[in-house]
């Protein structure tokens, strides 16, 4: 189906009163609708940063090398599972402009292809994860005692990888229906579940990382699980069929790999940033490690507000319905820049007191606070940002966002390997490589992927990319 409907957008500033009257009405419905996605969608996109922050908070009383450890060992399963975040992304997209366009069976259908393709990923990533855990942790800089806490960390969590994918691809179906309060049931529930394991099994049985990880791996097999079986007995009663279709995975796959290729992109920025913290010592990094779960937390709030939009937007374009299209896409971008103005002035208020929760050390909770406070400075940036990002995969926009985030990234990349090793070592200490090292992050990988969303949602062109 292609998407060809010109509508007339009523102006929100016409000085016409019934004109605007309308608009209001109409923003305030999609403000509504947008916060009633985002808020159950956000507690689906908080479980694995909430697992890895409550890994934090209790390995980082196990010692310094064991929060290095877990920096290291968290970023490899992070890596390694968001880049399949695709699954839940084109899903989304794919159901949601099936649904609008009134094709529910074909809808489910494709979330179904999406599970099948979920599971035999996450099996063979876990198998390549463990298989390589050692290889892969020496890379990130680790060595010694941490190193060691690294590999045991990874090899037992990366077993639930299949359970988190589950995940990803049964959220796809959920947020296509628009039906999503599920979602924050099955995080509400692994994270109680985890916390309870994870306090169990390295305090009661002294298993030390090793138990951090086993019980983020039973957590992301019970939210697996959790979500599959409600969303194949709901595809099943609309006449899905429930084995495996090799054409169906197939164009899932397909589907999904220019959303891959984005998500690779970023992922290795983030390798790289997590690998110069590394560079910069043990006590630089346990401070990363311990910012940068909190702002996975923080930035999964953002997200939220962005597949909402994707969601609503998806849904509106496979109607046909160009004004509702664009007055969902200026509601989210809005939404997502006051989103991310209150969650940065909390973020950075929160800086300055919770870094003796991830450490004992007062120079690691210096450098925590000096994180979260540069950090929280550009969250708003960060909130319109991910809210465009979200417009524009809903819009199946996929190559344009491959390409853009494929050459942030690659420009970022360069800019941090060459300030790490000419800039960095003239810095007064470590306050001031933390700095630098979230202030480069933020202004180049985010405010680029920033300026290239806001260019492609000016010009409109996004709106002829749907295509079912």
């Amino acid at each position: 189906m292609s998407y060809s409907v010109h509508v007339h957008t009523p102006d929100p500033q016409s000085s016409d009163p019934a004109t605007a009257g309308t608009a209001r009405t109409g923003n305030r419905a999609a403000y509504g609708r947008i916060l009633a996605l985002a808020l159950p969608t956000f507690g689906q996109l908080i479980a694995e940063p909430t697992f890895v922050l409550i890994d934090t908070a209790i390995v980082g009383h196990i010692g310094v090398s064991a929060l290095a450890g877990l920096s290291i060992g968290s970023t490899i399963i992070l890596t390694a599972v968001g880049l399949c975040i695709f699954l839940a992304y084109s899903t989304t997209a794919q159901v949601a402009h099936l649904l609008g366009a009134g094709r529910r069976r074909e809808g489910l259908q494709a979330g179904i292809d999406g599970l099948w393709l979920a599971l035999g990923i996450g099996i063979v990533l876990a198998a390549a994860l463990f298989a390589g855990a050692r290889p892969l942790c020496v890379a990130l800089r680790g060595t010694g005692e941490t190193l060691d806490q690294a590999v045991a960390y990874t090899q037992t969590v990366v077993l639930g990888a299949p359970g988190m994918l589950l995940v990803y691809a049964a959220n796809g179906i959920f947020r296509g229906l628009q039906k999503v309060r599920i979602t924050l049931v099955a995080a509400v529930c692994g994270a109680v579940l985890n916390t309870m394991l994870d306090v169990l099994f390295v305090f009661g049985f002294g298993w030390g990382i090793a138990g951090s990880g086993a019980a983020t791996m039973i957590a992301q097999w019970f939210m697996g699980l959790f979500l599959t079986v409600p969303a194949v007995l709901w595809a099943k009663a609309d006449g899905a069929a429930l084995r495996p279709c090799l054409s169906g995975i197939a164009a899932a796959g397909g589907d999904g790999l220019p959303l891959f290729i984005r998500t690779l992109a970023i992922r290795a920025a983030m390798v790289m940033t997590v690998a110069s913290a590394a560079r910069l010592g043990t006590t630089v990094l346990a401070g990363f490690q311990a910012v940068n779960s909190s702002w996975n937390f923080a930035m999964n709030m953002l997200d939220s507000v962005g597949i909402a939009g994707q969601t609503l937007v998806g849904a509106a374009m496979g109607a046909g319905d160009r004004a509702r299209t664009l007055r969902l896409t200026r509601a989210t971008g809005r939404a997502g820049l006051a989103a991310g103005a209150a969650i940065g002035c909390g973020f950075a208020v929160a800086g300055l007191f919770v870094g003796r929760l991830f450490s004992p050390n007062p120079h690691v909770q210096l450098l925590v606070a000096a994180g979260m406070v540069t950090m929280g400075a550009f969250l708003p940036l960060q909130g319109w940002m991910m809210a465009l990002d979200g417009i524009l995969i809903g819009a199946r926009d996929f190559r344009y966002l491959a390409i853009t985030c494929t050459l942030t990234a690659t420009v970022y990349i360069a800019l941090t390997a060459i300030c790490v090793d000419a800039a960095a070592p003239m810095l007064p200490g470590d306050l001031a490589s933390t700095v630098l090292l979230w202030a480069m992050f933020n202004i180049v990988l985010m405010g680029g992927r920033g300026l290239f969303n806001g260019l492609r949602i000016r010009s409109e062109s996004w709106l002829g990319q749907t295509a079912l």
